[in-house]
């Protein structure tokens, strides 16, 4: 399915195969998950795609060919593409372990080709094997959503209350994790979203209410997932002093003026972006010892257009999921 520009409708196209080049291997596309970063491609909030372009980066399939040098990672073998999907290796940034912010990276379903298609061409030094007790639609979230709600988690070390904002794919993983590990969750729905609230609690939330309210207790730390800049200072002034907010999007529409007593008091306001390769391990480490359910909803590869229409509407309850046949 391929994306040609902002206000076109994706579109069904046959392309060549592709073939993999040295430290490459190819993957026959099992299923690809539909991230919110989609949908800032697909809305033109993210500026620079490469056009025409094939979006998803939350990909699992099987290799099926490998391109010299590609290492360990041979044929047959399942594995999972995340949105990061090459880096230079020689800036500062690379050499001081910061490849998620490398200047000249390249992403998956952005500035390289992705997963709303049969096959992907991907970087063998960036592909996850994936754990078995993950079916192939089950993995797919875990590839961004999973990955970069385990960055923005670890960004909140020692955070005993934790309040999620915005509780659609990322979230519904990381609440798993968190509760595994003995946090409490808070959870931040839209406003009569009765359904989400009740959606938060059965995945181990202690509490969950409309993002606009404040919580029960002061938090530790927060993440938010919704793009919403509005609701930054609501979550800084639910943590408490020497808290963390955390904005785990890679877009976020403008944040509104506040007071400086919302963030005084040794607050800390940051952002995550992207994901490293050790993320990716250890998070997959987790994965394979915190059993999480991921609540998918399946569409056939022909009908991402939709995933993403319902995805931006709010009708994607857990995780939207394209399947490939």
């Amino acid at each position: 399915m391929l994306f040609d520009g902002v206000g076109r409708p994706l579109r069904p196209a046959e392309v060549p195969l592709p073939s993999p080049g040295p430290g490459q291997v190819r993957i026959r596309v099992a299923a690809c998950g539909v991230c919110r970063t989609d949908l800032h491609v697909f809305d033109g909030d993210l500026r620079r795609p490469r056009l025409p372009l094939v979006l998803g980066h939350e990909i699992v399939g099987r290799i099926d060919a490998a391109g010299e040098g590609a290492g360990a990672l041979g044929p047959g073998r399942r594995v999972g593409v995340p949105w990061l999907g090459r880096t230079c290796g020689t800036c500062d940034f690379c050499r001081e372990g910061m490849e998620n912010l490398c200047p000249d990276a390249a992403f998956h379903g952005y500035t390289l080709d992705g997963g709303y298609a049969e096959a992907v061409v991907a970087d063998a030094r960036y592909v996850f094997p994936i754990p078995d007790e993950y079916d192939d639609a089950q993995a797919a979230p875990l590839l961004c959503a999973g990955l970069i709600g385990f960055r923005s988690y670890r960004m909140t070390a020692g955070a005993r209350r934790l309040g999620l904002y915005g509780f659609g794919g990322a979230a519904h993983i990381l609440a798993q994790v968190a509760a595994a590990e003995g946090r409490e969750v808070y959870a931040f729905v839209r406003r009569g979203d009765e359904t989400a609230r009740a959606f938060a609690r059965s995945l181990g939330a202690v509490w969950a209410g409309p993002s606009d309210e404040p919580p029960p207790v002061p938090l530790d730390a927060a993440i938010l997932f919704a793009p919403v800049g509005a609701l930054v200072p609501a979550a800084l002034a639910a943590v408490r002093p020497g808290g963390v907010v955390v904005c785990g999007g890679i877009h976020m529409s403008d944040i509104p003026s506040f007071p400086y007593a919302a963030l005084w008091g040794e607050r800390v306001l940051r952002s995550v972006a992207n994901l490293t390769r050790e993320d990716g391990v250890r998070f997959f480490e987790t994965a394979a010892r915190v059993r999480i359910r991921t609540e998918v909803q399946p569409y056939p590869l022909a009908e991402a257009q939709r995933a993403l229409d319902d995805l931006r509407a709010g009708r994607v309850r857990g995780a939207a999921v394209l399947l490939i046949e």
